[in-house]
């Protein structure tokens, strides 16, 4: 025998819902056979995950959109951060700028590689350190480090950072959606259970095909186990051939 089982997919759930839902034969007066109390809870459950489900699916949909912008605008202020940082370094080792002054950017006076900004935190701090140590450096009497300026650097860098902001805003927006959804699911499931368990009590005095024919056309989910799918399928197909042989 098929065994019930419950939607795992919000979609199903909706599914399920909305077609006991759209059966005029529930709401029948003389023939209706699922309590009032049951239907008047499956009515706001099922506009709840809707309107959940929807408002989870844009605010998914956003920020997958910003993803690809976000990876663009990082590698982007990456690149003039850590170009910025060589003209640096480079200029120490030729002289031109004491090793001292080095520190005004966070960095020791021995550092001759660049530090990590792989990261998102490792970027946005060196850029921030690279960007305030050469103002500092420029105000104490120091000659600008050109291609790039540190204008275009501070540039990149916060087109990078409020696109990282908005970002992380809509990520906080879709977890919020996500944890909606979490809260509204055992609702969901506790109704079509209940439903489920009117419905198959209503034709549990069917004959097996009849009431998983039924039961099925009001959303009851029924799925055969791996044996069962197997002498099910086979019991079919010796049908079909036995009723081309008497055909003919």
């Amino acid at each position: 025998m098929p065994y019930r089982r419950l939607p795992n997919t919000d979609a199903a759930r909706l599914r399920a819902l909305k077609t006991v839902l759209d059966s005029n034969e529930i709401y029948t007066v003389r023939n209706r056979f699922i309590d009032w109390q049951t239907i008047n809870r499956a009515q706001p459950a099922y506009d709840r995950l809707l309107t959940a489900s929807e408002q989870y699916r844009l605010s998914y949909a956003a920020q997958m959109r910003g993803t690809g912008k976000i990876d663009k605008l990082q590698r982007n202020a990456q690149m003039y951060v850590s170009h910025f940082l060589q003209v640096l370094l480079m200029a120490v080792e030729r002289g031109e700028i004491k090793k001292s002054a080095l520190k005004l950017y966070g960095l020791d006076e021995e550092t001759t590689t660049l530090p990590h900004m792989k990261s998102i935190g490792g970027l946005l701090k060196w850029g921030a350190m690279a960007v305030e140590g050469e103002k500092a450096r420029v105000k104490q009497g120091g000659r600008p480090i050109y291609n790039p300026t540190v204008g275009m650097v501070s540039t990149h860098l916060d087109i990078f950072r409020d696109s990282y902001e908005q970002h992380k805003r809509l990520q906080e927006r879709t977890a919020k959606a996500a944890e909606a959804l979490k809260q509204i699911r055992p609702e969901v499931d506790s109704v079509l259970c209940d439903l489920w368990n009117q419905i198959e009590k209503h034709f549990k005095d069917e004959p097996a095909k009849d009431r998983l024919d039924k039961c099925r056309k009001l959303g009851v989910v029924y799925y055969y186990r791996k044996n069962e799918k197997s002498s099910a399928d086979e019991l079919a197909s010796n049908k079909q051939t036995g009723g081309k042989q008497a055909s003919r």
